[in-house]
């Protein structure tokens, strides 16, 4: 997953562009990269891995003057790309996955184009749709041939002299917010960006619209369709508290999660508490519907600490798991506690870094409370888990079945006597006194949108409806 987000300022604009940038910090752990347009377009990418987004860009933005520019942070390509096209220099960066690229690669070689931001199996996605929009009569044309053109997702910004243009994915599955103050706009993955930089949101872009970005404001290229279907992950874990997808907070969404959790809970703990940062607002809700005090006995040390979700190898994501969580002994002894956590992956870290240092520090009983179902696909839209071998469901099904079924349909029936199974199998995987896993049905009665809006694919099996054919752009 990546976050971007765009400027386009009557002034300078590199500051606000430098913030706007860093408050999507939560999305990636490998690259970031600015770009802003003056007399030129100048771009710096970093590599953030090792330090945070903010040491590294804190002096070298400063030096990147113009009115307009993008930036992004990265959890697997380094971005923004620069591209000098027959409509002139642009840089561009993309939040998502375009699943048939080495099909798209092989024939974009066949036409001689080559591709310079490559390993031995993949290609940049940014670079890949740069190179795909390049063959449009403009850039609004060449967007709309790359969405009739891929496969997955892709939402993207592109810095050109004209200005900032924004397109959300045709699908809707990742958003994009324009926000306006006085001489400037902006648009943003998270609009967690805007409050403290003066915006207002002005506009949640539709599935497959395009915009441009100027000094006097939006323009629009395409109108887009209504085809949403947003990731519903987006509130459960990915998005940070303070954003809001479609105008509905994810604070809210998480807060309402533990209220569903605890009606439907049937055990008397002592207290009750998150995963942090995540699993946080969920176990408040928990604690508001089942008057049940909540406390912290486990503690994330912030500094210097990402996401264990988004590094792409698995020793950096335990390693980070390991470190972070740092456990009150005090709170813990001799305590019943109901843990809630946003959702089960892989299941490595909570059985060895939260629930072990639980068991170690004395805890009476631990009670694990997912935020949503069990998850059993992998994300085909963003870069996330990547095979099912990774998802713990699926190996329980393939220990409970002694193979790996193609049907598990019965898996995905909460009600069922094989989803009982699974989940005890988990329990005793896991090593915790219970676990009752959030319903389908009270995740999107939390989120508030209608189910046919979100994309439930990781937990179902069931794609959003393909994307609508291309119309051509003004």
């Amino acid at each position: 997953m990546s976050g971007i987000f765009g400027v386009v300022s009557q002034k300078n604009c590199s500051e606000l562009l430098f913030y706007g940038t860093d408050y999507h910090s939560h999305l990636g752990t490998e690259f970031a990269g600015l770009a802003v347009c003056g007399k030129r377009i100048v771009r710096k990418i970093r590599q953030i891995n090792q330090a945070q987004f903010k040491a590294k860009f804190q002096d070298e933005y400063k030096t990147m003057l113009g009115n307009k520019g993008i930036g992004v942070i990265s959890s697997q390509d380094e971005q923004p790309i620069y591209l000098n096209s027959k409509f002139g220099p642009f840089a561009i960066c993309v939040n998502g996955l375009i699943t048939n690229s080495r099909q798209l690669v092989r024939e974009m070689h066949q036409d001689g184009v080559s591709f310079s931001e490559t390993s031995e199996d993949t290609v940049n996605m940014a670079e890949l749709a740069g190179k795909i929009i390049s063959r449009g009569n403009n850039i609004g044309d060449g967007i709309e041939k790359m969405f009739a053109r891929i496969e997955g997702a892709c939402s993207l910004l592109i810095l050109h002299q004209d200005g900032v243009y924004a397109a959300r994915d045709k699908r809707g599955l990742s958003p994009l917010v324009v926000g306006e103050k006085e001489e400037a706009w902006a648009v943003t993955s998270e609009t967690t960006a805007f409050p403290n930089l003066g915006f207002r949101v002005k506009k949640y872009l539709s599935p497959g619209e395009i915009v441009l970005l100027t000094e006097k404001g939006p323009k629009l290229r395409s109108k887009g369709e209504k085809n949403e279907q947003i990731c519903a992950f987006l509130w459960i874990y990915t998005g940070f508290p303070a954003s809001s997808y479609e105008g509905i907070n994810v604070e809210m969404v998480r807060e309402k999660s533990g209220q569903f959790l605890a009606k439907n809970d049937n055990v008397n703990p002592d207290i009750v508490s998150g995963v942090p940062d995540s699993g946080t607002a969920h176990a408040i809700g928990y604690a508001m519907e089942s008057k049940v005090p909540l406390r912290r006995p486990l503690v994330k040390y912030t500094p210097g600490y990402d996401r264990s979700y988004t590094p792409p190898s698995q020793r950096t994501r335990d390693l980070i798991a390991k470190m972070k969580l740092v456990p009150i002994h005090q709170l813990i002894k001799g305590k019943k506690i109901v843990i809630c956590e946003d959702s089960i992956v892989r299941g490595t870290q909570l059985k060895n870094y939260t629930v072990q240092k639980l068991w170690n520090n004395g805890a009476k009983e631990i009670h694990i409370r997912p935020a949503c179902p069990p998850l059993m696909f992998p994300c085909i839209f963003n870069v996330s888990t990547r095979s099912i071998d990774e998802l713990i469901a699926r190996k329980a099904i393939k220990a409970l079945e002694r193979k790996s079924p193609k049907d598990i349909s019965e898996y995905l029936d909460s009600g069922s006597r094989k989803y009982k199974r699974m989940v005890e199998w988990i329990r005793k995987n896991l090593g915790v006194t219970s676990l009752k896993y959030q319903t389908i049905d009270d995740m999107v009665k939390a989120i508030g949108l209608p189910k046919k809006k979100l994309c439930l694919y990781c937990w179902n099996g069931k794609f959003p409806p393909p994307s609508p054919n291309s119309k051509g752009s003004g």
